[in-house]
């Protein structure tokens, strides 16, 4: 095991329990997902679980030698300390600082075996050290160097950047680079997602699913953790549960569980209301000690019960549980008894959840958005950002508007809302519409209102008592409603502007990122509402599990071709689309000069297209037998023989076609980039 717990970890802060009674371990190879609600304290068991903070109770034993990565919600502090004008590449390179330094090693006993002054042992030397930095992936570790950033959103120009000018979701990518390169005994990620576009989190889902280490991750992001995931822990403040397979296999085997453990339940409630019966029957009779007996029983039960919910169903010792729970037998009087008995109640384990409806005040007409020959960006570029196709939405529909970060979807829906005007063209709306918002980070909020003002400004009509009544149904209870807004979480933001759309009687939802910052719960409890939404939505997402079940047209924004493009039906059939032949899709079409330089974007002809192809299956030829001729070279070079000339002619060869090699792969890639633009 990499990690394991010896004893049960519990964490508190002050009198304030996080959580109790963790038990976990994990093993080898092992990429398990931990879930939960939010502040049920995953980063702090993380945290804990690396070292950096210490447990209330209980320990955890690490393998010797461990060497663990660790990627926080937000690794700002962690790269203050880099000098800020490192280089993007140098940066994330640093990573590999052990195989250049064997690399540079390499080079000078290769220079020192010149002429024939080396000596066996020198020749032995460098054939184990040889050995060791091919074993280690050092004639490839520049292709994997540039995979890594190329994966992570970078594009080659970014590479001499310096960190400084980097954004903050830039620099999180830039150092899940590293971690990924540095390759760790065990990979500990927090919402590895976070800043990542949709492009990216498939490239890390790729990677992570080929990684040879173990992988430990806290994530909301659905889709991720279903293709990642071998196992999923759910955090409570009562403990860890552990289950097999990703979080579609989790969320089935959680309801199978919890509804075993509700008839669990019930069936022990019924067993001690017929001791109750048996005991009132005879507790005044000839059976007053049997009865006795049976009541000093059930007494013990409720007691467990009302102390330890399910934990006390599955305790097998009353002596242990006594001990665990700090409760002692005492016998109640019958009354007392049969008051506590009818007042337990099954211990819900989901956390409260969110009671959201959304409903238009008013049916809008059949055409909901068209555009004519619309061009989005700055009045100011040289260029747009992305011309579109002429677009008809109608009611009803729900598109997914997706692309990498910085492609202009925000633009796009501020273009729409009138916010920012068409670089070019114009867009129309329909008659009778009523458009509902969601900004990015719930930007339309004041953060110096408090969570109730901030409703009854936008629902002026509600009464105080009827906003609170609202609020709770959106988690905002008690105390909360006086909060300033810039006392929430982000969470607890998106929540907030979600009540506020409740009232609006929107009948075009405008939706950029709704799901950031909620926990699991609160993303199906939207997803729930959105399937049931009478309306029409726009949606600019990075959730795939949320536009894998609303989406019923993608529009694509593809920066390499400044384009927009449409696929007529859902995720699944987009993808299917993408991976077997070019989307049916359309795109703008440009008048007068640009109509050149536009084909070109728009990709190959169905000639270019197979010469490209071709070209792809000589290179897969050369490439196999470049690889079983390097193979042949490695062989001779485990056991190099004793002339010193021979060695140096075996090892230039092996660097000459290790060169070969890397150069194909670069076209190689490159090919396929064409194909896939």
């Amino acid at each position: 095991m990499l990690l394991s717990t010896p004893s049960p970890l519990a964490k508190a802060y002050g009198a304030r329990d996080l959580f109790q009674n963790v038990r976990l371990s994990v093993p080898h190879g092992a990429r398990i997902g931990i879930v939960g609600p939010n502040g049920v304290g995953k980063t702090t068991l993380l945290r804990i679980l690396i070292g950096e903070e210490e447990p209330t109770e209980g320990r955890v034993q690490r393998a010797k030698g461990l060497r663990i990565g660790y990627l926080p919600q937000n690794p700002e502090a962690v790269l203050e300390s880099a000098a800020g004008e490192v280089p993007l590449h140098d940066f994330v390179a640093a990573a590999l600082d052990d195989l250049r330094r064997m690399e540079a090693r390499l080079a000078e006993m290769a220079a020192a075996m010149q002429g024939d002054a080396a000596s066996p042992e020198s020749i032995a030397r460098y054939g184990s050290l040889q050995a060791e930095f091919e074993r280690r992936g050092g004639y490839t570790y520049q292709s994997r160097l540039k995979r890594v950033l190329q994966g992570m959103g970078f594009r080659e120009a970014d590479f001499a950047r310096p960190l400084r000018q980097l954004s903050g979701g830039q620099r999180t990518r830039a150092y899940l680079a590293r971690l990924l390169l540095e390759a760790p005994d065990l990979l500990v990620l927090d919402e590895p997602t976070n800043h990542l576009d949709i492009q990216a989190v498939a490239f890390l889902e790729g990677f992570l699913k080929q990684y040879e280490g173990a992988v430990l991750f806290v994530s909301h992001d659905r889709y991720f953790l279903d293709q990642v995931a071998q196992a999923i822990w759910e955090l409570s403040p009562h403990g860890l549960e552990t289950y097999r397979g990703n979080y579609s296999a989790y969320v089935a085997d959680r309801r199978r569980r919890w509804e075993a453990r509700r008839e669990q339940w019930e069936a022990e409630l019924a067993r001690l209301h017929k001791d109750l019966a048996y005991i009132k029957r005879n507790i005044a009779g000839q059976n007053t000690t049997q009865a006795k007996g049976r009541l000093r029983r059930l007494s013990r039960a409720i007691l467990a019960l009302e102390k330890g919910g399910l934990h006390a169903l599955q305790s097998t010792s009353w002596s242990r549980l006594s001990a665990e729970l700090d409760v002692h037998a005492t016998v109640m009087p019958v009354a007392e008894a049969e008051r506590r008995l009818r007042a337990l109640r099954f211990p819900e384990p989901q956390p409260p959840e969110l009671h959201l409806r959304l409903d238009a005040s008013h049916r809008s007409g059949d055409i909901v958005l068209r555009t004519h020959d619309l061009a989005v960006g700055y009045a100011d570029a040289a260029t747009p950002l992305f011309r579109v196709p002429d677009l008809t939405l109608r009611r009803g529909e729900c598109v997914a508007l997706i692309g990498p970060n910085g492609a202009g979807k925000t633009t796009f829906l501020k273009t729409i809302l009138g916010q920012q005007p068409p670089y070019a063209g114009r867009v129309e709306l329909g008659a009778s519409l009523k458009i509902g918002y969601f900004a990015q980070a719930a930007a339309q909020l004041d953060p110096r209102e408090t969570v109730l003002n901030a409703l009854l400004r936008a629902a002026p009509r509600l009464t105080p008592a009827e906003a609170r009544d609202h609020l709770a149904r959106y988690l905002f209870r008690g105390d909360d409603i006086a909060k300033p807004v810039q006392a929430l979480s982000g969470g607890e933001r998106s929540r907030l502007v979600l009540a506020q759309l409740a009232l609006s009687g929107a009948n075009f939802l405008l939706l950029d990122e709704p799901t950031n910052h909620l926990d699991i719960p609160a993303q199906e409890a939207l997803q729930s509402l959105l399937a049931d939404y009478p309306g029409t939505i726009l949606l600019v997402s990075h959730d795939r599990y949320l536009i894998r079940a609303l989406a019923s047209q993608i529009w694509e924004i593809r920066p390499q071709a400044a384009a927009l493009i449409v696929f007529l039906g859902d995720y699944d059939a987009y993808l299917a689309a993408r991976e077997a032949a070019p989307a049916q899709s359309k795109t703008a079409r440009p008048t007068g000069d640009e109509r050149q330089t536009q084909r070109e974007r728009e990709g190959l002809s169905k000639n270019q297209r197979r010469r490209i192809e071709r070209e792809i299956a000589r290179m897969e030829e050369e490439i196999a037998a470049l690889e079983d001729a390097l193979a042949a070279l490695e062989a001779r070079l485990a056991a190099p023989p004793d002339d010193p000339a021979e060695v140096r002619r075996l090892g230039e060869a092996y660097a000459a076609q290790q060169a070969e090699l890397e150069a194909l792969y670069a076209r190689w890639e490159g090919l396929h980039k064409q194909l896939e633009a």
